[in-house]
C-alpha cells in the first residue's frame, strides 16, 4: 500500500508542476513600460463620470449596391484619411470638464487657434499615488499628441492607461464642444 501511495503523490505532483507551468500559445511576452493602443470612436459629449466598461459598437461598410450610376455623374472618390474636423472651433481657451474617474480627476484646458486645436494642457491627471503619476506621465504626451494630430477627441485608449484615455477623451469633447461657434 505504501508503494501505491508513493506513486501516486509523484503523479499527482507532476501533473500540477505540468499544470502550474502551462502557457497558452496566444501569450505574447510584453516588456514592463511597453503601452498598446487600440482606436476607439470619440465618446459622449459633455460626460463627467466613469468610463463605461462596455465595448463600443464597431462600424461597418454600407451595403453594396448593383445600381450602375447615370452616364452624368460625376465619378466616386474615397474621402481623404486626415477629414478635417466637420466645425470650427472659437478662438480662445477653454476648460473641459473635470471627469472623475476610479484612480482620479482628469480635466485639460484646450486652445483654440484658428479654428482648430492648438493646445491641449493637463490641469489635472490622477497622481495619488506613485503608480498612477507614472501612468499619467507617460500617457499624457501620447494622449496630447493624438489629439493634436486628430483635432478632435476621436483619439486612442491606451492599453494601462484605459480610465485616463477615456477620461481624457471626455474632458476633451467638453471642452471642444464648449468652443464650437
Amino acid at each position: 500500500m505504501p508503494k501505491r501511495g508513493a506513486i501516486a503523490l509523484l503523479l499527482t505532483t507532476g501533473a500540477l508542476a505540468l499544470l502550474l507551468s502551462f502557457k497558452t500559445p496566444s501569450e505574447v511576452p510584453v516588456a514592463a513600460g511597453d503601452v498598446a493602443v487600440a482606436a476607439v470612436p470619440s465618446p459622449t459629449p459633455a460626460v463627467v463620470e466613469a468610463p463605461m466598461a462596455t465595448a463600443a459598437p464597431i462600424a461597418t461598410d454600407p451595403p453594396a449596391t448593383t445600381e450602375t450610376p447615370f452616364a452624368t455623374d460625376p465619378p466616386v472618390t474615397d474621402a481623404p484619411a486626415t477629414a478635417a474636423p466637420s466645425a470650427a472651433y472659437r478662438d480662445g481657451t477653454v476648460t473641459g470638464a473635470a471627469v472623475v474617474t476610479r484612480w482620479g480627476v482628469v480635466q485639460l484646458q484646450v486652445t483654440i487657434s484658428g479654428g482648430a486645436i492648438a493646445d491641449v494642457k493637463a490641469l489635472q491627471l490622477p497622481s495619488d499615488d506613485r503608480h498612477s503619476a507614472e501612468i499619467s506621465s507617460r500617457a499624457e504626451p501620447i494622449l496630447r499628441s493624438a489629439a493634436l494630430e486628430a483635432q478632435s477627441a476621436d483619439i486612442t485608449i491606451l492599453s494601462g492607461a484605459t480610465y485616463t484615455s477615456l477620461a481624457y477623451a471626455r474632458s476633451l469633447q467638453s471642452a471642444l464642444d464648449e468652443a464650437r461657434s
